[in-house]
């Protein structure tokens, strides 16, 4: 893929105001902290700037002295993910035991239903009796393998490709190529059927990275479905890019508005599947979403926290007027894709 050209000091300045601006939020212990630390953490693990690293730690510390929550759920599995390089670059061995006890509680405690799959969980209810919602493969898959490969577990690794592969099969329209938002196994249907933008971002950003993360992917037949998802999902998603660059929070309708977060979790998925095919998209989409990162590293036009909504006005009417930790998140993970470069 030929790489989007941007300067690179100005690449940095634009990070450093994002994570300035995202570590001024007051974000607790939940799925938008996890994004939006996701982010940090990968722009600290791609610039290895000493100010990211400690920014994050000295916050994990506060919220951990503030007490965390009484147990965990699929959505404050997130936050596992900065746990992650705090492990690895600080080595203290609070963190890493903070990291297992949400992967014990996914592996052990957490709902699931047929085929072992996660239920979506936003708090210690049955909130949403056996929902696969495509938010699971950021907050949960994604992390499980993770530390399955950093640990070397392969049971948690099947049990992470599990999870994308009957994501896979309850979420995609193989006719489209295109994710719904959730499925309910109760009734068998995906309740409004509507293509939500952030959704598709959560599955196919997790979806190329597993490629990346996996040591010899190839040999696990659960990718071969994984990639086979991702490259039509793609090849679908292509088509669907608005002329500013950008994807919309109804994917194919063209009354909703472009949505942010989606763009850059999308974008982000055809930067690391790497495919050439792709490189005019990615560099609209760059141009698109810097676009919209204000002066002052608030990152807009990005919806609220969305539920699988009653139909497609829900979500046209999603407010996006303020910051979101996972518009942040995904943000800067996409930049720090392209600083990597």
């Amino acid at each position: 893929m030929q790489h989007p050209e941007f300067d690179r000091k100005q690449m940095e300045e634009l990070m450093d105001r994002i994570v300035r601006k995202t570590m001024n939020m007051d974000l607790m212990w939940d799925w938008p902290c996890g994004v939006a630390y996701y982010g940090v953490s990968e722009a600290y693990e791609k610039t290895k700037k000493q100010e990211y690293f400690t920014l994050l730690k000295n916050r994990i510390d506060q919220l951990i002295d503030l007490g965390l929550p009484d147990r965990w759920t699929v959505n404050t599995c997130a936050m596992g993910h900065c746990l992650i390089t705090l492990c690895q670059a600080g080595g203290e061995q609070k963190y890493y035991d903070l990291l297992m006890s949400k992967i014990e509680y996914l592996s052990g405690e957490a709902l699931r239903f047929a085929d072992h799959v996660l239920q979506h969980t936003v708090s210690a209810g049955n909130d949403f009796p056996e929902q696969a919602w495509c938010d699971t493969l950021f907050m949960a898959a994604f992390l499980m393998l993770r530390v399955g490969v950093m640990n070397g577990d392969e049971s948690l690794i099947n049990d992470a490709l599990n999870q994308y592969y009957w994501h896979i099969k309850y979420l995609q329209n193989p006719g489209s190529g295109l994710w719904y938002h959730g499925y309910d196994h109760v009734n068998g249907d995906h309740m409004s059927g509507i293509y939500w933008g952030r959704a598709n971002a959560w599955a196919a950003f997790t979806m190329a990275q597993v490629g990346r993360i996996l040591p010899q992917c190839y040999l696990y037949p659960k990718y071969i479905d994984v990639a086979g998802s991702l490259d039509e999902q793609l090849a679908a998603l292509k088509l669907l890019q608005t002329e500013n660059g950008l994807w919309r929070t109804v994917l194919d309708d063209p009354e909703s508005y472009e949505e942010v977060s989606a763009s850059a979790g999308i974008a982000g998925a055809m930067l690391v599947r790497g495919n050439p095919l792709h490189t005019a998209y990615v560099h609209r989409a760059v141009k698109g979403i810097l676009d919209n990162v204000s002066s002052e590293g608030k990152v807009m036009n990005v919806s609220g926290g969305t539920a699988v909504m009653k139909d497609r006005e829900g979500y046209r009417q999603i407010p996006r007027a303020y910051i979101q930790g996972w518009g942040q998140g995904l943000v800067l993970a996409l930049l720090s894709e392209l600083y990597a470069l």
